[in-house]
Parts: structure tokens; C-alpha cells; sequence
């Protein structure tokens, strides 16, 4: 391998593109490769481009590289519509065929993962390839597993399970629960975590994931980010997909069973690269100098 540039922290400056009426913002940076495609990096929830700045930093010597804030999220607009995997889906979709204009690999960090999966499985032909960092989505449960999910309840179980559905449903304890969520302290013991490397938790990363949390319309996001209906499932899409598939798992990450969701897509799309990394739920964040390398080497291998 060669030897990875040192990343940057500074944010690189952006530009908004128009979306369904809504402004999207997105960074830029590194020359047009004639011999390579370009990158677009995707954040997880609650995150935005700028998670991205080491990456960025990083890659952008070797590829034109480019981060997007999905709708809902980071410095793009903040709409009040249903959130789901098909709406972002449909925004990365558009923002390659419009803004980047060939094709290009996608790369996901976690609910990002979920909607690069997404856009490579349905429209292949803007897609040259997939990264997925510790990416979310659910995988479709055997019929025994949902039998057990959905074993008849006592009548308190019963009455618990409505009293928790019906309380989350009110605004004021969705209201409460936010205005919890996105303090700085809370943020901080979050990211705790789900770092390995607590050193990487600066108070500018601190910062860039709690600024979005006052947007107007952030509220109603997070409210429909955990109502809305779960999308496709990733088995679904991994029988759709036709390019080549990057999984980087951070292997400390708590909130995710990282060996046993890698066996699943091994099921499903045995051809995939697979590297495992000391690092948690945010490998790109945390470790840099660990993805880099194995990105744009990978992305190499396949232009």
C-alpha cells in the first residue's frame, strides 16, 4: 500500500444543490480522474459531511471526491415529510445523475450504509461500486425467529407494550426526549460509547453533531426516522446487486453484532472484500488511516 496522506480536521467548505424544492448541501474536493470514478461519502444518523473531513483529506489526492448531507440531516434542509431508506435512496440517486454526472462509488457509514445499499441495488447503472462502513438495516428474520418475535403476550405485556407505543407518540415526550438527545454532554457519553479511541472525540466533532440538532424541523426528523416503516430489508438487496461490494466493520462496535451480520452478507453476496478494523461504530471517523488506504486501494482494484 501506499503511504495514506495525514487527514485533515478542518472542514472542507461547501455548495447547496436544489432537491425536490429543498436545499441539499455538499462538499467537493479533488480533480476529475479520467481513469477512476469518483467517491461519494455518506453519513450516519445524526452525522453529516462533515464526519467525513479526514476521508475527504484523505482521498481526494487520488479521486474527485464528494460528501452530501441527506435530507433531514447536517446542513441541508430539514422538511417535515416521512424519512425513510426510498427517499434518500432517491436523493443520491439524483444528486449522481445531476451533480457528478457518471458513475460512482458509493460509500455509507452506518444508516448512510443502508442507503448506498439502496441506490447500488435499484439503479446499477450509476454505481460503479459499494462501501459499506458498519452499515445498518435489517435483514429479513427466519419464520421460526418471527414466531417467537411474535409469541402471544399476557394481558400486562400487553397493556405495557401500548402504554410505551402510545407515550412515544405524543409530542411532548418526543419533544423532551430530543431536547435530551442533543445536549452536549449526552452527545459526548454517546460517542463514548461507540469509539474505541476515545481520543477521537473532540469537541469539534462534539460540536458538528450537536449543531444540526437546533435546525428548525429536527424534531420532526428524528421523530420520523424511528416511525417511519423499515424499508427494503438487505437480503432483498443484496440479490439485486451487481457491482462490487467493500465491507469495513469496525469490530468494537456495541451496537452491532459485527461477525454475525458479516456471515449474513457473506450469504447473500459471497463475492464481497471484507476487512475488520480496531476501531468502533465509526471506523472512517476514528481510524482514518486504516480506511483510507483500504478504500482507495480497493477502489483500484476495481476501476
Amino acid at each position: 500500500m501506499q503511504t495514506a496522506i495525514a487527514p485533515s480536521t478542518t472542514p472542507v467548505p461547501g455548495q447547496y444543490w436544489q432537491w425536490r424544492g429543498h436545499n441539499v448541501y455538499y462538499v467537493q474536493t479533488g480533480e476529475k480522474q479520467p481513469q477512476r470514478p469518483p467517491l461519494l461519502l455518506v453519513h450516519g444518523f445524526g452525522a453529516s459531511t462533515d464526519h467525513w473531513r479526514k476521508n475527504l483529506t484523505g482521498l481526494c489526492v487520488d479521486f474527485q471526491v464528494f460528501a452530501i448531507d441527506l435530507l433531514g440531516f447536517g446542513r441541508s434542509a430539514k422538511p417535515k415529510l416521512q424519512y425513510s431508506g426510498n427517499l434518500w435512496r432517491d436523493q443520491l440517486r439524483d444528486f449522481i445523475s445531476e451533480v457528478i454526472g457518471e458513475k460512482t462509488v458509493v460509500a455509507g457509514n452506518s444508516l448512510g450504509g443502508y442507503a448506498c445499499l439502496c441506490v447500488s441495488a435499484e439503479y446499477p447503472d450509476i454505481v460503479a461500486g459499494v462501501v459499506l462502513l458498519n452499515s445498518a438495516g435489517p435483514f429479513s428474520e427466519p419464520e421460526a425467529i418471527q414466531a417467537q418475535i411474535q409469541a402471544p403476550q399476557n394481558p400486562v405485556q400487553q397493556l405495557l407494550g401500548k402504554t410505551v407505543k402510545w407515550t412515544f407518540k405524543q409530542r411532548l415526550f418526543q419533544a423532551l426526549l430530543f431536547q435530551y438527545v442533543r445536549q452536549r454532554w449526552v452527545i459526548r457519553r454517546t460517542l463514548e460509547k461507540v469509539y474505541l479511541d476515545k481520543t477521537a472525540i473532540t469537541d469539534q466533532l462534539v460540536a458538528e453533531i450537536q449543531r444540526p440538532a437546533y435546525d428548525q424541523g429536527a424534531l420532526d426528523v428524528f421523530v420520523s426516522v424511528f416511525s417511519t416503516p423499515q424499508g427494503e430489508k438487505v437480503d432483498i438487496l443484496l440479490k439485486r446487486l451487481t457491482c462490487p461490494l467493500l465491507l469495513l466493520w469496525g469490530e468494537a462496535d456495541p451496537w452491532m453484532k459485527t461477525r454475525e451480520r458479516s456471515q449474513k452478507f457473506h450469504q447473500y453476496y459471497p463475492q464481497l472484500t471484507e476487512y475488520f478494523l480496531t476501531a468502533g461504530h465509526c471506523p472512517h471517523d476514528e481510524a482514518p488511516e486504516q480506511v483510507n488506504p483500504i478504500l482507495r486501494d480497493w477502489v483500484f482494484s476495481i476501476s
